[in-house]
């Protein structure tokens, strides 16, 4: 099992309101290193100085979007390794299967509830606990 508190997950949305409702549901899923950023481009500022182990993105953003920046992960081989989930909207099904191919480990449907958020990340590391 392992320790939700031991990971640093990396929130990547334009939106403020959607990174806060996270970080909030994983705080309460016992993550004590969570930072948000706006886009793609400065995900990847932050993943250069950064360790990370999962990365929460939406799909549409300015600057990079959320595809993008997927693949810009997966080619680092730094990154490359990284638990990423795609967080979707209204993602067409060509998005979605888009990003299937381009290496995403999961998806989580806004809105979400703390417990689907826990379950897809469970998806992709196995259970986490709180401590």
């Amino acid at each position: 099992m392992i320790s939700a508190s031991s990971m640093s997950v990396l929130l990547v949305d334009d939106q403020a309101s959607i990174r806060s409702i996270l970080r909030n549901s994983l705080i309460q899923l016992g993550f004590v290193r969570v930072s948000g950023v706006r886009n793609g481009v400065e995900a990847l500022e932050h993943l250069q100085d950064n360790a990370t182990h999962l990365i929460i993105s939406d799909f549409n953003m300015p600057d990079m979007d959320g595809l993008a920046l997927l693949r810009a992960v997966r080619a680092n081989p730094k990154t490359a390794r990284t638990g990423f989930i795609m967080l979707t909207g209204q993602a067409s099904k060509e998005l979605v299967q888009q990003a299937i191919t381009d290496g995403v480990n999961n998806f989580l449907a806004k809105p979400f509830t703390t417990s689907s958020l826990k379950s897809r990340i469970e998806a992709v590391f196995g259970p986490i606990s709180a401590a």
